[in-house]
């Protein structure tokens, strides 16, 4: 990925490669030292994820693996990217037929920061509620 990039082009590409399972651009778009903080206390996802391996491997990729129907892969829609200097905020839908057997539709906000063209933080907000029922039957 090059510097050159603007921050929200690189929130853009990274979430565009979320949508269409790109592992390599998804790796690419993450700083080592990274971290991505997920909302509440009461979920197996709740807390801040740490490092880019962490963050792909053990948040993104177990949660995709283990949270959806078999076979299933969220379809994620990119509805409004804002951009202020290193701040990007990406609003983005997710759905998908969850592993208990309900439907996940749940809208997502995350506040991402960029440094030399990748992502070094991300706070995402979202309905935890409705993730605790339709992905863990809570």
């Amino acid at each position: 990925m090059t510097t050159e990039a603007t921050p929200r082009a690189v929130v853009t590409r990274y979430i565009e490669a979320v949508a269409g399972g790109d592992l390599p651009t998804i790796i690419d778009s993450f700083a080592e030292d990274a971290t991505w903080t997920y909302p509440g206390t009461g979920l197996p996802l709740s807390g801040t994820w740490r490092g880019r391996d962490a963050i792909i491997n053990d948040f993104l990729g177990k949660a995709t693996a283990s949270l959806f129907a078999p076979g299933t892969t969220p379809t994620i829609t990119l509805t409004n990217v804002l951009a202020d200097g290193p701040t990007v905020i990406a609003e983005w839908r997710a759905q998908a037929e969850a592993a208990t057997g309900l439907p996940y539709d749940n809208h997502c906000l995350g506040l991402f920061t960029v440094r030399a063209g990748r992502i070094t933080e991300v706070r995402e907000y979202t309905d935890t509620r409705h993730a605790a029922q339709a992905l863990f039957g809570l």
